[in-house]
């Protein structure tokens, strides 16, 4: 999966993934915290929650709110050396704070894989209740495996992946935000280690870093 996003990556029924991430933006101004999770209920559903924690600036409510989407894979193709699928995606944002009103969120993932290259595009629209703004937020990821060149006829071994992504990030009200990611992957078979820089392209060109470890049990 990429960088930016949870939604692409299957779970296995009865696998689950916890991801730890931080973002920081170079002028000082925020940096955040963000804990993920996802189960996989069945072989072709699974359920994604994620919460962020403020960690700069300290002032005001510091934890964000509690994001729950249950994806259901409704097409997959295998095929010797990759696969194509496409989930859907629907759930609530739960807010932390009494004063936030709640959202209804729904989307898609689709992914294809084949020898060295992993693309991932994911879109995600969230329906503000009451007062709440909606958001939206879309996700196109490439991911290129380095090493090793050739990969063994059988097991699974560390791998290193360059990613470039262009992202984007919108609230009702507002000009969407474009984003372009590039990092790297360090991929293996029980842990993850990977980070990147994210830098706007449009409205303030804000440059952040983000780095994170995610753990498959």
């Amino acid at each position: 999966m990429g960088l930016r996003s949870l939604v692409a990556l299957p779970i296995d029924l009865g696998g689950s993934v916890i991801r730890f991430s931080y973002e920081h933006l170079t002028d000082g101004g925020r940096d955040v915290f963000i804990s993920s999770a996802a189960y996989g209920l069945t072989k072709d559903n699974a359920l994604l929650i994620g919460v962020p924690y403020q960690v700069t600036p300290s002032d005001g409510e510091r934890f964000g709110d509690l994001s729950v989407l249950f994806r259901h894979t409704v097409l997959q193709d295998d095929f010797f050396s990759g696969t194509s699928r496409l989930a859907l995606l629907a759930g609530v944002v739960v807010p932390s704070d009494n004063e936030r009103e709640p959202a209804v969120q729904a989307g898609f993932v689709y992914t294809f894989f084949k020898n060295k290259n992993e693309f991932d595009i994911d879109l995600l629209y969230q329906l503000g209740i009451d007062n709440r703004p909606d958001h939206g937020r879309y996700d196109l990821s490439w991911q290129y495996r380095i090493s090793p060149s050739l990969l063994p006829d059988w097991g699974i071994v560390s791998q290193l992946n360059t990613v470039a992504e262009l992202n984007g990030r919108w609230q009702q009200g507002n000009e969407m935000t474009h984003q372009v990611t590039l990092g790297l992957q360090w991929v293996n078979p029980r842990w993850v280690i990977e980070g990147g820089a994210i830098k706007s392209i449009t409205n303030n060109h804000e440059l952040s870093l983000i780095l994170s470890t995610r753990f498959h049990f």
